[in-house]
């Protein structure tokens, strides 16, 4: 299912906490923004709305790697050809450079570069002693590496984000915080669930995918 019909339906739900819940417009705006994170949350494992920006990045940073080696390896092959000029680090930088571009490839450089924010999540939550936000660190550090539609699309998912929300509700002192992250990020698996490809529910524990189509 597209990321923008898993976000539509993660403001509906922030928009009835919103109304739910006594309302204030700080108030309403944090129930809003976490459904609609968590509506798109277990999509860090593969290219998503939340990381589209990073992905744009990555096209950028995989051409210049790309194309960068391949003149690194061209300057160091015309270097000992002219001059017989050879430089060892030169050529080791070069070539791993070349074969960075050749197999990392766009989709690594976005992993990598969300697993960056993540670390920085991370780093966050360890200065400020908060253990929701290494959670969510965490979460978000990992995610891109994994199967697409495999551990981010199961309960444990979302017993962990569960987790990180109830956190999320201690530091805000906002009542109804922790079940608007669930319902969110369960949306994203009932929705992905009507889908034909469905979804492992119970992976790895029960590897079939569960689909109501």
């Amino acid at each position: 299912m597209k990321g923008s019909t898993h976000l539509a339906i993660g403001i509906v739900i922030g928009a009835a906490a919103a109304a739910y819940y006594p309302f204030t417009p700080l108030n309403a705006a944090a129930y809003v923004g976490v459904a609609a994170v968590s509506a798109l949350s277990a999509d860090l494992d593969g290219p998503s709305i939340l990381s589209s920006k990073l992905g744009k990045l990555s096209k950028l940073l995989y051409t210049l790697v790309h194309g960068g080696g391949w003149l690194l390896v061209g300057a160091v092959a015309y270097l000992y050809a002219a001059d017989h000029y050879f430089n060892l680090k030169l050529a080791i930088f070069s070539i791993a450079a070349l074969l960075t571009g050749l197999f990392a490839g766009r989709g690594a450089i976005r992993n990598f570069l969300v697993t960056v924010v993540g670390g920085g999540l991370l780093y966050g939550g360890v200065l400020s002693n908060m253990a929701w936000l290494i959670g969510l660190g965490l979460f978000v550090g990992i995610a891109p590496w994994l199967k697409h539609r495999g551990m981010t699309h199961t309960v444990w998912a979302v017993i962990a984000w569960g987790a990180i929300g109830y956190g999320l509700e201690r530091e805000l002192q906002l009542e109804g915080i922790m079940r608007v992250a669930v319902i969110g990020y369960v949306s994203h698996l009932v929705a992905d669930t009507l889908t034909p490809s469905g979804v492992k529910w119970l992976y790895p524990i029960y590897k079939k995918s569960i689909k109501l189509l």
